[in-house]
């Protein structure tokens, strides 16, 4: 498991206003911590498009529109991962890396 791999994840059961169901995540923890810990950190994917949302990025993912739900980034173990089924590219993975720093870094 890498860092902006897509794997499906059973995100069930949830609370509140969590998402759920068995849904594309794009892993954001970094590989070491992937390599080492039972848990890594992900944002889940969502086919419903908001784009005037500031908390959503707009990519493709098995060739549908989707928008990764970095208002939803959570630690999920491993065992909640099922298959790969992408990865993002450079310029996906570096437009995740500017929106998380821009909504969780100090400012």
């Amino acid at each position: 498991m890498k860092r902006y791999d897509i794997y499906f994840a059973r995100l069930d059961p949830v609370q509140g206003s969590e998402m759920g169901k068995t849904r594309p995540v794009v892993i954001v923890s970094d590989d070491l911590r992937n390599q080492l810990l039972q848990t890594v950190v992900a944002c889940p994917l969502t086919s419903q498009l908001h784009p005037q949302w500031r908390s959503r990025l707009r990519v493709r993912c098995a060739r549908r529109a989707a928008e990764i739900a970095v208002d939803q980034i959570r630690v999920l173990s491993r065992a909640r991962l099922t298959r790969k089924i992408a990865q993002l590219s450079t310029a996906e993975a570096e437009a995740l890396r500017r929106l998380i720093s821009e909504m969780y870094a100090q400012g």
